[in-house]
């Protein structure tokens, strides 16, 4: 492979979202290497709980299998990091989940940062793996949109979220946590004046700096 290719695989099977972040990704990329996008078809539509989350994992496994000779790494597009630890288990290539990946990114650039999530619900699973990836130190709050906002268009509940989570718990830094907040991070960013991460670009920068890594250390 001489063309670097990273798979993306979104772990549910809605394909307006697989969409909305294969064109994040080929925005991203802007052809210095290759992407790929790929739905989970067997998944449920939205995975909320951990029961949906096991659900996803065959899926993922046969696209990490099957792709392996031809990708150079993997990023799992779900906030939640679905199957993470299963599939680097199985491949040799780098696995990069993008809630890993922003909020990793998120603690460099600021003291504290606050996770906007899709709903209240989801509040644990995220605080969770915060304190996984031993980031609670630096988590200000995760924020859910205002109950009554729940027909609002998304980027004002969002924005709303994001509005709080800076006035009120002291964040710096606004982490998406949902890969289908792909493509709203630049217009909130622009509103609130402090760094907004979509998550799926997190993963794009950890990933190819790590294969670009790679090339250099076998070429020195």
């Amino acid at each position: 492979m001489n063309r670097m290719k990273i798979l993306i695989i979104n772990p549910n099977s809605d394909e307006g979202m697989t969409q909305q972040i294969r064109e994040t990704a080929e925005m991203f990329a802007s052809g210095q290497y290759e992407v790929e996008c790929r739905g989970n078809p067997d998944a449920p539509r939205f995975i909320e709980t951990y029961e949906d989350q096991v659900r996803t994992a065959p899926g993922m496994m046969s696209l990490v299998r099957e792709n392996e000779d031809t990708c150079n790494a993997f990023i799992v597009a779900c906030h939640c990091d679905p199957n993470l630890d299963a599939l680097k288990e199985i491949t040799e290539r780098p696995v990069i989940g993008i809630g890993q990946a922003s909020m990793s990114i998120a603690a460099m650039l600021g003291h504290r940062f606050s996770v906007v999530s899709t709903s209240a619900h989801s509040i644990p699973n995220k605080e969770a793996l915060v304190h996984k990836y031993h980031l609670s130190g630096q988590l200000a709050s995760v924020r859910a949109p205002s109950p009554g906002m729940e027909s609002a268009p998304d980027e004002e509940k969002y924005l709303d979220a994001a509005r709080r989570a800076l006035a009120e718990d002291g964040a710096e830094v606004i982490v998406l946590g949902c890969a289908g907040m792909t493509g709203l991070d630049k217009r909130l960013q622009a509103q609130l004046g402090t760094p907004v991460l979509d998550g799926v670009v997190c993963a794009l920068i950890l990933a190819s700096g790590l294969l670009f890594w790679g090339r250099t250390m076998k070429s020195s």
